[in-house]
């Protein structure tokens, strides 16, 4: 499925700042095997006055942009044609949950795609008992790997509920559970800690969500922002794959991927350093065309 994609981030800043400085991870790249990017354009006002297109250590494309005049607002516009490439059905190739250790003790690498550096807490997402006991519940030796991430992002869907009002960005996922609603984000995050509670190495996705459902379908929470889900590592046969608990569905064509990391902190669509006054304003809006 290809799609023309258009973004807009605002900020406004209540008095104009002195020197910026912004990191942006907003251009959605290749995957191989998975998403094809045929044009991608990100446009900044006011124009920086240094930019640099580079990768971070997970791949995704990183605009490091710096201000030397004042500025009292930055704008963003991204637009990419992409597509998104239909996974070839396969069997469940990820070994019995019991088994996955002994797996992730034979792995020794420490690249990018290593399941080490998706195990442990992250900025974002600790250790949590409610999530841990939650998580828990639902495990079952028997089960494959692949068996138990869909079934935790099944759980955590119908257990939570989609609230846009309920929760910040700064909202810690044990708050997120403990009071059953959030966004995206909190879903994720949710099930991240759920995930790497049972062993399971699992990280962040950011990107886009279609916004035109399939004819006698319901439209999909998430659809007017950036959306997020879940990558979980399913042993050395399987892989990676991605699922989205907002939703309660394995990750297809529907999304595009932006960028990857561990938890929200790695992937922060715009953040940087600069010194204002007052309040700050921002709006986000995102198109996404099936063509």
């Amino acid at each position: 499925m290809r799609y023309d994609i258009r973004l807009s981030i605002g900020y406004r800043y209540g008095a104009p700042s002195d020197h910026a400085r912004t990191v942006a991870r907003l251009l959605p790249s290749d995957l191989p095997g998975r998403q094809v990017v045929t044009s991608r354009h990100l446009a900044v006002d006011p124009v920086p006055a240094a930019r640099r297109d580079t990768t971070d250590f997970f791949g995704n494309t990183m605009s490091v942009l710096t201000f030397d005049d004042p500025i009292d607002r930055i704008e963003f516009t991204l637009q990419a044609r992409v597509e998104r490439l239909a996974a070839a059905d396969s069997l469940d190739l990820s070994p019995c949950l019991g088994a996955l250790a002994a797996e992730l003790s034979d792995y020794r690498g420490l690249d990018p795609a290593s399941p080490h550096h998706f195990l442990g807490a992250s900025r974002r997402v600790g250790r949590d008992p409610a999530i841990t006991a939650f998580a828990t519940a639902l495990a079952d030796p028997r089960l494959t790997v692949r068996q138990t991430v869909e079934a935790i992002a099944t759980a955590i869907h119908d257990e939570m509920r989609f609230d846009p009002t309920a929760t910040t960005v700064d909202t810690p996922p044990a708050e997120a559970f403990a009071n059953r609603h959030g966004v995206c984000q909190d879903f994720s995050h949710v099930a991240i800690a759920a995930l790497r509670a049972l062993g399971i190495p699992a990280g962040y996705v950011s990107g886009f969500l279609r916004t035109i459902p399939p004819p006698g379908q319901p439209r999909l929470e998430g659809a007017d922002a950036m959306h997020a889900w879940v990558s979980a590592w399913c042993g050395s046969e399987a892989g990676w794959i991605e699922v989205d608990p907002t939703n309660a569905c394995v990750v297809g064509t529907d999304h595009i991927a932006v960028a990857h990391g561990r938890d929200y902190a790695d992937i922060v669509p715009v953040k940087g350093v600069l010194r204002t006054s007052g309040a700050q304003t921002s709006h986000q809006s995102v198109d996404v065309v099936p063509i």
